[in-house]
């Protein structure tokens, strides 16, 4: 099954193709009683690859959050953050989005 997605090119080399073809938005929403949460949309990994970014993320920023229908979810307002830690985890930044 990678193969075919792939077309028989080494993994680590796949995983990088698919990091330029991610398009990933970074937005704030307000939840109940003003609570901020920073969402991460757009990275097209498995759950298992999305719950270990999200992991490093939670480390890294101090924060608690969770995955959720695809998404990350980072309690706190971590936009410019979250952009920096995931251009040095290989994702382009060309192909981040800070929405306001």
């Amino acid at each position: 099954m990678e193969d075919s997605v792939c077309g028989g090119l080494p993994p680590e080399l796949c995983s990088e193709l698919n990091k330029e073809q991610q398009y990933i938005k970074i937005k704030l929403e307000k939840r109940k009683f003003g609570k901020e949460v920073t969402i991460i949309e757009g990275i097209a990994e498995d759950s298992a690859q999305l719950k270990r970014i999200a992991s490093e993320l939670k480390s890294k920023l101090a924060a608690g959050g969770t995955v959720k229908d695809g998404r990350i979810e980072i309690q706190g307002d971590h936009r410019e953050k979250v952009k920096e830690l995931l251009i040095k985890m290989g994702y382009p930044e060309s192909n981040i989005v800070v929405l306001e």
